[in-house]
């Protein structure tokens, strides 16, 4: 059975903030918790979040939704090569992506989304490809510089994409050190991967 994520914890300077923040920009079920910390971190924190949804529609009302709740537009959404998305910034920090690849609506527009992906940025994406191999992640799709872990449905998807990709998709410096400011929790347990993103076991 491959390895899984069941939720994340931001670092947040204010829990109650950030849950106010998301309770009004995205409905996520859960899967993403709140901690107080004050580690340092500056620039590209190192990954984006994204919220992959059925039709432009749907893109526009969640992103206009986190844009009202206080987050800052780092990519317009728009029409592209591939379908129609953008990218805000939460208040916390985090780096949101809203897209789709269909460039049609076919339904009234909702919030609903059909998945939530992590995309972690990698100094050597063969490395990190091999530590998530490693423990437990199989393989969807590989292509350069990205790969896309086989994730069960209804889960938090898992990706890679080199630094510098990462960043430049989501209009932003690839310059930033510090703490990533994320846990994931999942399957894996306690573990560190070679771009020091810290994991724990799931629930924890």
């Amino acid at each position: 059975m491959n390895s899984t994520i069941d939720s994340l914890t931001l670092d947040v300077p204010d829990v109650a903030t950030a849950q106010a923040f998301y309770d009004a920009a995205f409905d996520l079920g859960g899967r993403l918790r709140f901690r107080t910390a004050d580690a340092a971190a500056s620039g590209f924190r190192g990954y984006t979040l994204s919220l992959v949804v059925a039709q432009p529609a749907d893109a526009t009302l969640l992103f206009d939704a986190a844009v009202a709740a206080g987050a800052s537009v780092r990519k317009p959404a728009a029409k592209s090569l591939w379908g129609f998305g953008g990218v805000v910034e939460a208040p916390d920090g985090a780096l949101w992506n809203i897209a789709t690849s269909s460039k049609k609506d076919t339904a009234p527009a909702t919030k609903s989304f059909d998945d939530l992906v992590l995309l972690l940025g990698a100094a050597d994406v063969r490395a990190s490809r091999a530590f998530y191999a490693e423990h437990g992640f199989s393989v969807r799709k590989s292509f350069g510089s990205y790969v896309d872990f086989d994730t069960p449905k209804g889960t938090i998807g898992l990706g890679l994409y080199k630094r510098a990709a990462l960043a430049k998709s989501a209009g932003v410096s690839a310059e930033g050190s510090g703490s990533h400011r994320i846990t994931i929790h999942g399957t894996p347990g306690a573990a560190e991967d070679p771009d020091g993103f810290v994991w724990a076991p799931s629930g924890v």
